[in-house]
This record gives C-alpha cells, structure tokens and sequence, in this order.
C-alpha cells in the first residue's frame, strides 16, 4: 500500500486507464486516508503535509475511511533524517540447486529501489540456473552506525557491490572504508558517476578507471577539468560513454572486453527499466562470478530511450520531435483546452521514466490538464536539461518563438549539472533566450513522505543545497516540494495538496502572459514596523512611497489601469495613511475594506487554526471589533495595502514564547482580501523587509499548513529587495515564493567631519607645520581640550591635566596627537549611505565616487586578470608597503597616519578625475564636453596625470593603474546602470528575470547593476580560502586586543553571532572565525565543497584553543544548517583532543560541564552551536525595545536565553534546533569576550536592530558566577584595513558618523516623512545597545538631544514631516532617562515632557 493513500501512477493498469478516458483532477487525486475531522485544540491538519507544532502529528486526506500509513520505526528517535530500514530491501531467494548471487547496492536517490528488487524477484521465480539475494541502501542511511555495520557485514561477503551518484564526501568515504578492504574478494565491482574516491573502487576483471582515459587518470583529468570548465563529473562520464568506440579500439583485446562490460553495465543502468537492469546482472554474474562462467544465458545489449525527448502518460511513445508530438496532443480525445490555453514545459529526469518511478510526474501533468494548461513535458538522459530546453520549448515552425509559457523543473536539480556539479551561465544563457518564468520543484529524496511531515526543518540539508540553493543561481523560483518518497518500496508519490498549490501557482505566473496589462491586478504592499502611523512604509534604506509613484507612473506608460494618480510621492503617502473619512490627522489609516467575521471565516479556510493563539475573530488587531480592516487605497486596478505586523511585538509574555506564535485573524484577512476579494494577479512586496516570509513553519520545503505558504495562496510573488541583503532576499524566495528584484542602497558618501572635529583637524595640520617650534605644547594643549570637548577622551587617553601635558616630550606629544589624528580619519573616511533610494533612480557618476573609492581599495587576486588595490599602488610609488602603513596607522603614529591620509586623498582625486573625464552635461557617464574639446584642440590631458602631476606619487605604476581603473570603470558602468523598474515590469509580463548575486557592491561589483533576481550562493562552498586567511588575521587582531587590555591573559570562551547576509557577502569569513578560534581548519573535497576539517596542531597554532558559543541568526540556520553542524563537527573534534587544559579550553570547559552536568561523555557536553527553534527568528528583545514592552533588562535576557538556545547536533543532524537551556546557560558562563562582526559600510550597528538583539553581553554578565562584564568587541572588515575595536567604541564611531552626522541627518530630512522616521529608529537602537551592553556614553544621548529637539527649528521640521515618528524620537528620549541610561537634566526632560504634549496635539489635530 502507498503510504498516505496515495495512488501508485507508474503502473501499465494505470496507463491504460489515463489512455481510455480522462479523469477529473478530483477523481484523480482522491485516495483513502486517515479521518482529519478536527477536535478542539488538535494540531491543524492538511493533506500531505504538517502542522507548525513541536512534533505535528501525521497529516491525512478527507476521507471516510481509516488506514494505518505511518511507516517509521517505532520509537526511532536516531536524530537523523532517515530511519527507514535496508532489511525493507532484501530478498532472499530460496537456491533450489541454481547458483546464489549475491548483490548489495547503494544509491543516492531510491528510483532504482523497485525496478532492482522486481528485476531480481522476476529472475529468481524464472531463472534456472541463478537466483539472486539482493539488499540496497540509501545513501543517508549509512549516517547511522547500526546501518552502516549491517552495510560492512553484507559487502564482506558480497559477490557484486553496485554504486551510483555518491556525492557526499563523508559517506563516499563510508563506502570507500567498507568496500576497499573487501574488494578484491568481490567477483565485481560497479560505481557509476559518483566521488572520485569512490570511482576508484570499481572492478570489472582486468578494467579499471585509468583506461578509460587513454592511460591517463580518467579521475584526475575530469575533476581538474570539471573545475577549471566548471562542468560536472557525471556528464564529463556519460560523455566519455558516448565516445567508448575510439578508446576500445587501442586496447588489448580482453581489457577491451572487460571495458565494454563497464560501459554496456552503465547503459543497462541508465536504460534503468525491468529488461536492462535484468540484462545487467545476468550478463556482470556470468561473466565475473566463477561459478556461473560459461553458463550460456542469453542478454541482449542495451536498450536506451531517446537522450533527450517528449514524454506524456497517456502517449504512446517517447517523442523526439516536438511537431510529432503535438500531432498526437491535438488530436486527443479525451481532453480538449481552450484555444488561448497557456502551455507548461516540464522538466523531468529520464531516470524516473525509465524505472517506472514516474507516479508523481503523471500527478503533476494531470492537475495542470484538470486546469486547462497545455503540457509539454521533457526529459533528458544526462544532466544537461538545458538541451530539451532548446530543442522542444520553442516553435516547431521555426519562428523562434517561445512555445512555452513557463517552465516548470520537477527534477530538483540545476538546469545544467546534477549532484556534483553545476553551469549557472550555461543554464542563465537559455533561459535568457526562452524568457518565460522558471520554477524549479522539489521531490523528497533522502526522507520519506512521513519524516518530512514530522521534520520541523523541512528537506534535508543536503538536498537544500543541491536542489534548492543551486537551482537559485539559475533564477529558479518557487521550491515546492511536490512529491513523497514511500518508505516501503522507496517509489514517489504525489503530494496531492501540494501538487494543488504547485500547479495553480505555475498557471498563474503561465496566466502573466496571456492578460493585457490593463487587465492585471496588481497588489502592492508596504510595511509597518514597528506598527505606528509614522512607520508606514518601513524598508532598509528605500524611500518607499517616493519609489511607489515612480513604479505607477511607469506602470501607467506600459498600460495599466493606476486610477486616479496622485501628482506627487507626499500626496500619495497621505491617501494610504489617512483615513479619508475620520479627520486629516487621525491616528487610523485608510480602510480599503471591511470583512465582516462570517466572510473571513469562510474564504479563509485556515482561520480555525489561528484560534489556538488569537481567539476567535475578528480579534484586537486590524479590527474595529467587528470586522476585520485592510488598511491600504486603490488606484485603479492598483492596490496598496499596508500588511499587518506580527501582532504579538507589544505583548511581554508573548514575547517570552520560545516559539514563534502563528499570524493573526488580521494578517490572515489581509492576504485573503488579496487573492479572493480583490483578486491579485500579483502582488509586489515593497522593500525590505515584511513578516510574510518569517511566520511560523518548516524552514525549507513547506508543507500546506506552514504558515507562509497559507498566506501568499496562489498569487505570484515580486519582492524589492535590497541588494546588499541576499540571505534575507533568500528566506523571502524560499519561504514566500517571491521573485526577489534587487534595488540599490542610496550613494554612498564619507562621512566628512563637522563642528569640533572639523576644528580638531585645522588644529592638528597647525601642529604638524609647527611640531619642532615654540608653539608646538600650546597648540598641542589647544588639541587636547577640543578632543575632550567631542568626547574623544573615551577613546584615546589624554593628559590628566595642563602640568601633565607641559612634561611631554615631542614623542609624547606626537603620539597623543597621532591616536587623535587616527579617530579623526576614521570618522571622516567612514562610508555612509546618504538619504533614501528611489526605485528606478539610479546615481549619477559622481555619486558614484566615494563607492569607486572603496571598491579600488582592495586587492583583488582572484579576478581574471588579478586587480592591484589603489594605496598598494601609491605607497609602492614612496617606497613603502601599504601593510606597513596600514600597522602604524594602527598604532597611532603621528607621520604614519598622515602618510595614509595623503594616499586616500589621492585616490579620491584620482578616481574623481577619471569620473568627471567619463561624465556628460546631464551628470551621467556619457562624453564630457570639456574632454572633448582639449581632445580636439590637442590640450588634453589623461586624468591621471592630471591627479599626479607635481606630487609624491608621480611615479607609481602606470600599467598596474591602467588595470584597475579598467576594471574600475567596469564597475562605474554597474553603479550606475539599473534595472529595477525594468525587472518588474518584465516579472509581471510573464517573463524571465534574469538572476545575480546579492552582497557588498564594494567586495563584490557583480551584485550591480540592480533590478536582479537575487540569489545567495551554494552553501557548501564556504569558506573559501581566502575567507579563512581574512578570518585568521581578524581572530589573532581579536585575542591580541583582549589580551593588551587584560594583563596577557588568553580569553577562555568568546561568545560570537553568526549572520546569513555577513557569510555571504564575505564568503564565509565569520564561518571561518569560529573554526580558527577552536584550532580546527575546514578542507574542501575533491569537489570543492567544504565540509572536511583537520586539526591545528598547537605549535602551529601558537595558542591555545579557544572556547566558542555561537549564536546564529535564524536566517543562516536556514540558509546554511550544513554549515552549523560542521561548525559542531569542529567543537566537538576540539573537545575530544587529548591537550592540556591550560592549551585547550574546549576540552577544559566540556569536561567541567559533563561532570556539573551528568552527562555522558564530553562529546554530549561539547555543545555550542545554537540558534532559534525551527521557524523562529530573534531573540524578540529588539521587538521589545522598539514597542517599549518591556519592564526590566532580566525580562529582555530570559526572552534571549528562551529563544536563543535551541542546539544543534551534528550527531543528531535530522533534529533540528533541540531546546538545551542548561548547556546553554553552563557555556554562557565561561565567556570573556562577546563578538561580533561588521562587513558592510551600508550597515552599521544602530541602522538595524539585529546587532543589540543578538548581544548577550549583560546577560554573559548576570550568569558569571563572579558576576564580571566580558569585555565585547566588534571587527570592523569594511575597508582593506581590517579593525578589532570595543563595543564602545564603535557605538561611539557610529553615533559620530551618522546620528549626530549634519550630513547623515539633512540627507534623510530630504526623504521627508521616511526620513525622520530613519533618524528615530537610530535613537532607538542606540537605546537597545544601552539595555543589552551599557556601552552607550551620556554624552551620545545630549548631543542628540542637543541636536533634534534643542534646536527650535530642527523640531519643527521633524514634526511637521512626520508627527508620529517625531512623538516615539521625543518618548525615546523620555524613555533613555527612565530607564537609567540618559542622565538629564530637568531643564531638558522639561522641555521634552512639553514637546511631547504638543506633538500629541498636532497628531489629535488639536490646534
């Protein structure tokens, strides 16, 4: 029986049914199953898929009558993915005087499960003289050592071990541990594409692998060229195959024929049905096994099915061309679609076809036919899908046109490339060309139906990576898991739920194609974060309503219906937030509609479920107490909507939860409206970022009843994203199905110096023309007091008092105003993004200047040809060596600070020349009228000779320069190229948008220009090499700061974040930090994918090993789990070294909490890796403080240890996040130095809310038993000259550069009502830092109060742009001095305490 009722669609009964007549997609779908009427308070239940509790129980169809399907071990609890068991596998045969074979198999994938033991049952009933015993396993169930002993036991006695497409390096090496000892007493040995490691096992009489290259190592060759062509192994293989003939024909006569045996074994295999897989084992027995030579049987030489082709279940053949297939489609009589139906080209995987395991594909072609889609459904042998893409998705008449309207993959796999290996360009090229929308499905592969059900992560890691992330950098959309695996006979099933949501999706993006824009609903909906009037519209750096109206106008002139569109942004703003019956200043927004209770509960067929957290409807949230709002307006056939928030950020006790509660009645009616009411034809998420793609449910893969998938329905899904934000953009892809389209942060610019510090730095030039003279001690004690009066006394140490000053010598002196000199060119230098991007504007060229500036700092070894960085270049014109100065600016001295300011400001003037040569009249890179005339009248002159002339530097490296100003004006051309409105445009056409990394502009220029469909990057290729190099030199940067501030002492434990977007941007440099902390270095495989380690020895080390907690966001626990458990492989390899205490404080620590613990063993106590339970995100103690919701500092650090310490094990890899207070707490305990990282000069400590919300730096505090504060640090990898300061200080640089910034703050008040907005929020976040840390200085707290509310005109326009932002800026204030941060004065909590009553009354429109 199936398992969950499902019907078995592989079968001739059922073919010959599918041919005679057309069943309904109800009729087809419908199965018995397990009766899901629910009672009260029982978990929600969907077919074929699990609820969003701890443990879900099995989920059921409706139907009347009951059937046991769960098919797990009972009482398993392995902690792996799979349980099933290989014995399901055997067959023992009964002899009968025939010679027994025996058989033992291991696959990746379980398509060839049923064909091998049918094969096998059928040559056992029929042959007389061999019978077979036969036993198979998958390749994830040789994680568990009782498996993996039965595998030993078997092949140590086995006459024939097969294997195929073994690509995970740590089992490959399971195999090769078991199988090469043994070996030679096998009768034969057969590996078909897999690890090169496990290649090498193969044996088949005389052959080996070496001679399929022609006497070279067929391995080596194909994985150098693998890596070099960036192919892949498997068809670099089947290549080979296809070209035998030429090879056979210089071999000896017997190796040719053993070599003809492999190569006949690999195509029976490939042929994958009853007949070849029967002809294979007969014909591998008598050829190898000793008592069966000579035995006469008779085989027949392989049968393939087309390389490529058209497959259908109800045709009668494999079609080879497209115009012979249609033939029969056309004329079928059992399904007629209508004459304008969309066309759906499906992707299969041949294997399936072949092996009779296409059940879950005959599931998938019949609901879209039951929908009235055309099918057109394809397959190719190897794993090149792009070749059927070219040859049967475009017009059989040969216009060129596309045929198709969307692809659909249902094969998992990257267009071009399978397991090992793929080609994105390759794959981008074609998709290009057919330019229609490409999802890319997922079938269960290394868990069954029921695991996947119970798995709070969703799919399998592994299969996350090679089948979700790798099919991403090919712009591949919507990872829906569509089929199930069924544990008894390892065949897929549909998922009939799933298949539903799938297939209405895939028609509706088809549906983009066929509507006239004039026609098309559009959703656009913006967000509320936190929920307050005034933040409306919330998005990283993004002047949403400003970008709405630039979206409308171009919507407008490609044809859609916008309705009456306001004249301007600011009028735009005002008719969504102000509700145009109640009066102009009304604390409600608009209300577009309202859903009466009975309406809501029934087009929301979910809304039950929600009554276990929220009650019944409507509810407090987005209710008037009868209905349910949607707040939003619409312009013609435009909606914007305000999406609700989460609901529970201004409860504490909810906030205490350690998992995430489900949305709200309002939530869900907002999204009901969307798709059943207003009926959406898509709907664009405004920025980043919403809840939508946060809410409650499997991380990856999700089932019918997690949340996000319930809530987007059947609508096509565009999200603006930022493009510095790829993990986030990835969870939204994933988890909401978006198109993820990138948008561009604001020009960066330096931060410049103002007021006091401008003073500072007159007066250190005056110091440096006069240091040798009589005025040297008065100007230097003049220095000294400005310093103290902006607070740089916290930052370098000062003389106590004028006597103190008058004993410095001129060293003494030089090196006070040296360190001085330093904090000033870090403030000025700083990068910070000015003002808020508008959608569609790109920057002008010379916006572009200081981001040129920063992208040609770096060295960049890797690019092709390598790049040199700019002040490498100068320096080396002065005879120095950048690393050298970098060193000494480090350390504050005085003549090596002033060296390194002098190179930056030449390669400003040096990137400005060359900009403004490149720059036209409007601004933009276009011909410089000044450039052409000197060109024409002979005066021109290049503009670096212009930038060097008469300097120190004249005589730098013309050549090294010209190199990377080539690869400068490359990225010139990026900057300010976009297409942002462009990609949605084409998105909601129906067509392909084209894909591209996400990150840093400045470390990676590919991410431009914008208006891409971001992706992330493979998982598995992190750390690279270079991440480990830059990893190492911050953590010995790190130990050495602690150690010159802490007597020599080596930290014991440092307790450090990990962030999704960080690891991606730096390719892993984090990651790596934590690996270098322990002394354990992460090895790629033979195919570049890291998830080796090997140990430091200590003498290399040079120190000891340090302890680590590690606390990571719940995005990279999504994005990179594989990753986390290595990360644990690693502790625990640390822990389990046989060292010294004193030499390793892994082992130290692990040992001490066994034995406080009672644990087992120090493996068990070697937990350190922890994160959000499954489907939860933060620590909430930023929703929090931005909602005031919370009373003291314990209730903020209980929220974080709740929330915060759910383990993860690589020894128990299929639990996910297990609750683990107690470890938690114990490591917590031992911490010195809590740690975190800042990558991007976009995104700094009090821009989010994510920095303070991961801190635990007064919670380390609290559970030391000697009740010490760690002392907490930040590395500060922006520029080339990577930096380890203290928490303080960076908050400090922070508040300098941006808060109490004239330029930050005026380029924001330029966005008006969103800009004031971003100047509240960076007060509160600097409050958060306050509550985690203590590190915020009063000082921070007056100025700004100084600055936003002391200055009578800076209030008003603060009030008058955004009264509601303005009121949380001045309670923030109030709030800072309640609680004990802010120490006021009453003159200025008078003044706020005023302030506040009058901005009440503006808002309640008391005049």
């Amino acid at each position: 029986m199936n398992p969950l009722g499902a019907i078995e669609l592989g079968t001739t009964s059922r073919m010959q049914r599918l041919a005679s007549g057309r069943t309904s997609a109800s009729a087809a779908r419908a199965a018995p199953a397990v009766p899901n009427a629910r009672k009260p308070g029982q978990a929600r239940k969907v077919a074929c898929s699990v609820s969003t509790g701890p443990r879900p129980q099995l989920t059921s169809f409706k139907s009347a009558s009951p059937v046991s399907v769960d098919l797990r071990d009972e009482g398993s609890d392995s902690g792996l993915f799979t349980s099933t068991d290989p014995e399901s596998r055997r067959v023992v045969p009964e002899a009968k005087g025939r010679v027994k074979v025996k058989l033992v198999y291991v696959v990746l994938e379980a398509q060839y499960q049923s064909a091998l033991s049918s094969t096998v049952k059928r040559i056992n009933d029929t042959n007389s003289k061999v019978c077979f015993e036969i036993v198979g396993y998958l390749l994830e169930e040789l994680r568990d050592a009782n498996n993996f002993e039965a595998f030993k036991k078997d092949v140590s006695d086995t006459n024939i071990f097969i294997g195929s497409l073994i690509f995970i390096e740590e089992l490959a090496d399971k195999i090769v541990q078991a199988v090469q000892p043994v070996r030679e007493n096998m009768d034969a040995c057969l590996i078909f594409p897999s690890m090169p490691a496990v290649m090498k096992l193969n044996k088949l009489g005389t052959f080996s692998m070496s001679q399929l290259g022609g006497g070279k190592s067929m391995i080596g060759d194909f994985i150098k060229s693998a890596r070099k062509n960036n192919d892949n192994f498997e068809e670099g293989l089947l290549k080979l195959v296809r070209t035998l003939p030429k090879v056979l024909k210089f071999l000896p006569s017997d190796k040719a024929q053993d070599a003809r045996n492999f190569v006949n074994s690999l195509q029976y295999w490939l042929g994958g049905n009853q007949e070849n897989l029967e002809n294979l084992l007969i014909n591998i027995a008598q050829e190898y096994v000793p008592a069966l030579k000579g035995a006469g049987m008779d085989t027949s030489d392989p049968v393939l099915p087309p390389d490529v082709g058209i497959w259908h279940p109800c045709a009668p053949i494999m079609y080879e061309d497209l115009k012979e297939y249609l033939n029969w489609y056309d004329t079928r009589k059992d399904m007629t679609f209508a004459k304008d139906a969309p066309v759906i080209g499906l992707v299969l995987q041949r294997s399936h076809l072949v092996t009779g395991d296409a059940g879950h594909y005959e599931g998938v072609v019949m609901e879209l036919e039951a929908k009235g889609a055309k099918v057109v459904p394809v397959f190719a042998g190897g794993l090149d899908f792009s070749s059927p893409v070219k040859k049967f998705f475009y017009d059989p008449l040969g216009s060129g046109r596309t045929f198709v309207d969307t692809v659909l993959s249902l094969t998992g796999f990257a267009l071009v490339g399978g397991p090992a290996r793929q080609d994105a360009p390759k794959a981008v090229e074609a998709l290009t060309n057919l330019n229609v929308p490409y999802l890319c499905s997922l079938p269960l592969v290394f868990q069954t139906t029921e695991e996947w059900m119970d798995s709070e992560l969703g799919v399998h890691p592994v299969q996350v990576a090679l089948q979700v992330a790798l099919p991403e950098l090919d712009g591949a959309i919507e990872p829906i898991v569509f089929a199930g695996r069924d544990s008894a006979t390892g065949k897929s099933h549909s998922l009939p739920d799933r298949i539903a949501a799938l297939v209405n999706r895939t028609y509706n993006w088809a549906r983009l194609r066929k509507l006239r824009n004039k026609e098309k609903k559009l959703a656009i909906t913006v967000f509320s974060f936190p929920p307050d009037k005034g933040n409306v519209g919330t998005a990283a750096y993004l002047n949403v309503f400003g970008s709405i109206f630039e979206v409308l106008k171009n919507l407008q002139k490609e044809g859609y219906d916008v309705g009456n569109l306001p004249m301007t942004g600011d009028q735009l703003i005002k008719q969504v937030i102000n509700d145009s019956e109640a009066k102009h200043n009304s604390a409600d927004l608009n209300v577009a509609y309202r859903m009466s209770t009975s309406e809501y509960e029934k087009l929301c067929d979910y809304s039950e479920a929600l009554e276990e957290n929220w009650g019944k409807p409507p509810g407090q949230l987005n209710s008037n107490g009868q209905d349910l709002l949607v707040y939003g307006k619409q312009f013609g056939n435009v909606f914007i909507g305000v999406q609700p928030t989460f609901g529970y950020e201004g409860d504490p006790m909810r906030l205490l939860f350690s998992r995430s509660a489900s949305p709200h009645h309002g939530f869900a009616a907002y999204y009901t409206y969307l798709e059943k009411i207003f009926k959406a034809d898509a709907v664009l998420h405004f920025g980043t970022h919403g809840s939508l793609e946060f809410m409650p449910g499997k991380q990856v893969g999700m089932s019918g009843v997690c949340y996000p998938d319930s809530l987007i329905g059947s609508i096509p899904n565009m999200y603006y994203y930022a493009a510095n934000n790829p993990s986030e953009a990835t969870i939204a892809k994933r988890r909401s199905y978006a198109n993820t389209i990138s948008y561009l942060t604001p020009p960066a610019e330096n931060a410049g110096l103002y007021k006091g510090l401008k003073e500072l730095k007159e007066l250190i030039s005056s110091y440096q023309g006069m240091r040798e003279s009589g005025r040297a001690e008065q100007i230097c004690a003049t220095i000294v007091e400005t310093a103290r009066q902006c607070n740089l006394d916290r930052d370098v140490t000062l003389p106590a008092d004028d006597e103190a000053l008058k004993q410095l010598n001129m060293d003494e002196r030089d090196s006070i105003v040296g360190k001085i000199y330093k904090q000033l060119m870090e403030i000025e230098s700083r990068l910070l993004p000015c003002g808020l991007h508008i959608v569609g504007c790109a920057p002008s060229a010379m916006e572009a200047v200081a981001t040129l500036v920063n992208i040609g700092e770096l060295d960049r070894p890797d690019n092709n040809p390598p790049v040199k960085g700019l002040p490498g270049i100068l320096a080396r014109a002065i005879g120095r060596d950048i690393e050298s100065i970098y060193q000494g600016n480090n350390r504050g001295e005085l003549a090596e600070v002033d060296t390194l300011q002098r190179i930056t400001a030449m390669s400003r003037e040096l990137v400005g020349e060359y900009v403004r040569d490149r720059t036209g009249l409007d601004g933009r890179i276009g011909n410089s009228i000044q450039t052409t005339i000197s060109k024409w009248i002979g005066l021109y002159e290049d503009p670096f000779s212009r930038a060097l002339r008469g300097t120190e530097f004249a005589g730098c490296n013309r050549l090294e320069l010209a190199e990377t100003f080539k690869y400068l004006d490359f990225c010139l051309t990026q900057i300010v190229n976009d297409n942002e409105l462009g990609a949605l445009v084409e998105g909601l056409d129906g067509k392909y948008v084209l894909p591209g990394p996400g990150g840093d502009p400045i470390r990676n220029p590919l991410v431009l220009p914008t208006g891409k469909n971001i992706h992330a990057l493979d998982p598995q290729s992190i750390p690279t090499v270079a991440a480990i190099k830059s990893a190492a030199v911050v953590v010995e940067r790190l130990i050495d700061r602690e150690r010159t501030l802490n007597g020599g002492k080596y930290p014991e434990t440092i307790a450090l974040v990990l962030w999704g977007t960080d690891n991606i941007k730096t390719y892993g440099e984090s990651l790596a930090q934590v690996m270098m902390m322990v002394g354990i270095r992460p090895v790629p495989d033979a195919l570049g994918r890291v998830n080796k380690l090997e140990v430091i020895p200590l003498e290399e080390l040079g120190r000891p090993r340090v302890d680590v907690v590690v606390n990571c966001s719940g995005v990279f626990r999504d994005l990179f789990v594989n990753q986390m458990l290595l990360l644990d492989r690693a502790v625990k390899m640390a822990a389990e070294l046989d060292e010294p205490d004193e030499m390793n404080f892994v082992r130290k620590h692990a040992r001490q909490q066994a034995e406080e613990l009672g644990l087992k063993s120090v493996r068990d106590a070697a937990t350190r890796i922890f994160s959000n339970s499954s489907g939860s995100y933060s620590s909430n103690v930023n929703l929090a403080v931005e909602n005031s919701s919370w009373t003291d500092e314990s209730q903020l650090q209980e929220m974080y240890v709740k929330r915060k310490s759910f383990a993860f094990n690589s020894d128990r890899p299929g639990a996910g996040g297990e609750e683990n207070r107690e470890v938690f707490e114990t490591a917590m305990k031992t911490v010195d130095v809590t740690f975190q990282n800042l990558d991007s000069s976009e995104i700094s400590l009090t821009d989010v809310s994510h920095y303070f919300d991961s801190d635990p730096t007064k919670l380390v505090q609290n559970l030391r038993g000697d009740g010490k504060a760690p002392s907490a640090y930040i590395a500060d990898t922006t520029t080339a000259n990577a930096q380890v300061r203290t928490l303080g200080e960076t908050v400090r640089l922070d508040a300098r550069t941006k808060l109490l910034n004239p330029k930050w703050y005026e380029g924001m008040l330029g966005s008006g009502y969103e800009g004031v907005r971003e100047i509240q929020k960076r007060l509160t976040n600097t409050m958060g830092w306050s509550a985690t840390s203590g590190m915020v200085d009063n000082w921070v707290y007056d100025e700004a109060n100084s600055t936003f509310i002391e200055d009578p005109a800076m209030a008003q326009r603060l009030m008058d742009a955004n009264p509601n932002s303005f009121r949380k800026l001045v309670a923030t204030f109030l709030e800072a001095n309640g609680r004990g941060y802010w120490d006021a004065s009453p003159e200025q909590l008078e003044k706020l305490k005023q302030m506040y009553m009058d901005v009440e009354d503006k808002i309640e429109g008391v005049e």
